[in-house]
């Protein structure tokens, strides 16, 4: 059963007794609701999850653990308490500023994330395990049975898939911890690239998290060449259509998301249009006259 914010502040002992609370809604969350509160001077986030959102594949337990081993590597806030079994989090309030789309995109912060990224992938195992393809497939099996609407084309995406599935062999696939939800709002720069909501990080493929941060920030071509040259330390176009192959998957996963949203959520947002324009973006890469090609060279590199 769902906790307001005050019976959640109540179940934090390192708030028991604390005189003044104050509690200021924070906005952004499309799932979860999240507060501010400050307790003896202290600021602190606490995160109301969602209702049902374990449809959405979401374990708790598995984001309260990428959360403590992120923050170690100094990528995400600090875990102060995780409030079971309801599976809301507590942690240090992060005073950094949000990096506008186009400030990402500038050399200097591309460099940055490449290097916070490679924090995260070179981390030790962590609970859960992501993949783009099989969370697709998930949410069309739930979409369905929900009666949501799909695109006329649709069938047709899910043969493109199918072909990436092909190229990418994904059994070869060494997983790496990722975060898997790079939207521009869950960074933060405080002096150093923070990290924020890590509800769908898991064990996955690192070129899932690079497509994902490249796609969600609109990278041109040259900017996820940028972006591999300063995650891998050099230039290769072997590793191209890999991305941009990724980067499809990244919309796929995206507009489904909204999908099933659009059937369960009870929150005043588009998520029908927020699907909309994720798959007009991947119907737009899959019609690249360089689709063709990618695909051989992704195939040939194994």
């Amino acid at each position: 059963m769902a906790l307001s914010v005050s019976e959640a502040i109540a179940r934090v002992p390192q708030w028991s007794g604390a005189q003044g609370i104050e509690v200021e809604p924070l906005g952004g969350g499309i799932t979860n609701r999240n507060f501010r509160v400050t307790v003896n001077g202290q600021a602190y986030v606490l995160r109301l999850a969602g209702e049902d959102t374990e449809l959405l594949g979401i374990d708790r337990q598995h984001e309260y653990a990428a959360n403590v081993a992120a923050a170690k590597v100094g990528v995400a806030p600090e875990v102060v308490y995780f409030i079971e079994p309801e599976g809301y989090l507590v942690t240090r309030f992060v005073d950094g500023k949000p990096i506008p789309i186009d400030e990402m995109r500038s050399s200097e912060n591309v460099r940055r994330v490449a290097q916070a990224l490679i924090k995260i992938h070179s981390m030790g195992s962590i609970p859960g395990v992501f993949s783009a393809s099989r969370v697709v497939n998930a949410y069309t099996t739930l979409s369905r049975r929900n009666g949501a609407l799909f695109p006329d084309d649709f069938d047709w995406l899910l043969d493109r898939k199918r072909e990436i599935e092909g190229a990418q062999h994904q059994g070869t696939i060494m997983p790496r911890p990722c975060h898997n939800d790079l939207l521009n709002g869950n960074f933060l720069d405080d002096g150093a690239i923070r990290i924020l909501d890590w509800e769908y990080a898991g064990m996955g493929d690192v070129f899932f998290d690079l497509a994902n941060f490249a796609v969600h920030h609109d990278f041109s071509d040259d900017e996820d060449r940028l972006l591999l040259e300063c995650y891998f330390g050099e230039a290769s176009e072997a590793r191209f259509p890999r991305l941009k192959q990724m980067k499809v998957m990244s919309d796929f996963r995206e507009a489904m998301w909204g999908v099933v949203q659009g059937t369960i959520s009870k929150l005043d947002f588009d998520f029908q249009g927020y699907a909309l324009e994720h798959f007009d973006r991947m119907r737009r890469s899959m019609n690249d006259p360089r689709w063709g090609k990618w695909l051989e060279e992704v195939t040939g590199h194994g």
